[in-house]
């Protein structure tokens, strides 16, 4: 058979790894960007932090895109899949990095057919070995539940990517950059619908309460700073989380005040022995999405289609 005999053949990648969800065919993630680190900054540390990054990017597009063929209008099924999207191409670069700055943390995946390093680091992983925070990984619930969890992540993935935009690391400054604008969108996106909802109907209203009470018990661990954190912060490449606090509460008390909507407080979720997903901690949602986000990758480690 011939190309021109074949309706698919555009869609083939000659070389290898074709087949991988962020693929060979695009770009170097990293091109045109000094990826020379500052040479006192601990490079596994920076790994770790990257993939914590990114795998809240990762897991949070997963979630994203279960929307599609599921949203209440097409415009939001659109809205939801792109904000996906973006945060797929953070999470892309975010692992890429942390993989240039310590290849150990990739895992192997086949001898005669490797995968891109971003993509060994999210389909060979096990679930213990994410580092994603744990709100990212709920079920979405219904679309009050989701705007309300979308809401909370981006204000706060914004307050702490706008504060890597002066990174000491030009990668993650690079990615910071990128991402503001991306953010900006996802957060007054999910803004917009918060107020909406909270001063439409009775069970408009009621469904947003409900979808606030239900993730504000995983709000704290989002500020709770994890030993790289605290070190790349000091050294100028990361961020503390606990310091975008203020901006975070001022964003959300101005947005529920808008809504006419009260937040009502509920206990957080707590720990395991002091860990959360940031160590591995995690809820049984993620093994599940996992098991759906991996399978094929898994089944076919050297397919090529």
């Amino acid at each position: 058979m011939t190309d021109h005999d074949n309706p698919h053949g555009a869609l083939l990648d000659e070389e290898a790894h074709g087949q991988w969800a962020f693929g060979t065919i695009f770009d170097d993630p990293l091109a045109g960007v000094d990826t020379t680190v500052p040479h006192d900054v601990d490079l596994p540390a920076l790994a770790r932090y990257c993939i914590a990054l990114g795998d809240d990017a990762l897991i949070s597009a997963h979630r994203l895109s279960e929307w599609c063929s599921r949203a209440p209008e097409l415009e939001e099924e659109m809205a939801l899949a792109n904000m996906g999207l973006d945060l797929l191409g953070q999470a892309r670069l975010l692992l890429a990095r942390a993989a240039a700055a310590d290849p150990g943390v990739v895992p192997a995946v086949s001898e005669t057919s490797p995968a891109p390093a971003e993509d060994a680091l999210a389909f060979f992983r096990s679930e213990t070995q994410f580092r994603c925070v744990r709100l990212c990984e709920l079920d979405n619930g219904d679309f009050a539940r989701t705007i309300a969890r979308c809401l909370v992540l981006s204000t706060w993935r914004l307050a702490v990517f706008a504060e890597l935009r002066t990174s000491r690391d030009p990668v993650l400054a690079a990615v910071a950059a990128k991402s503001v604008k991306e953010l900006t969108y996802h957060r007054d996106y999910a803004a917009r619908w918060v107020v909406v909802l909270g001063c439409g109907t009775d069970e408009s209203r009621r469904r947003m309460a409900d979808g606030f009470r239900f993730v504000w018990p995983f709000v704290d661990e989002l500020f709770t700073p994890t030993t790289d954190e605290l070190a790349l912060a000091d050294a100028g490449v990361g961020v503390d989380p606990a310091t975008v606090r203020p901006e975070f509460d001022s964003v959300l008390g101005r947005v529920l005040h808008a809504a006419e909507l009260e937040l009502c407080e509920t206990a957080s979720i707590g720990t395991v022995g002091g860990r959360g997903g940031r160590s591995g901690i995690h809820t049984e949602s993620l093994g599940r999405l996992l098991a759906e986000m991996q399978s094929i990758a898994r089944a076919h480690p050297e397919g090529t289609w």
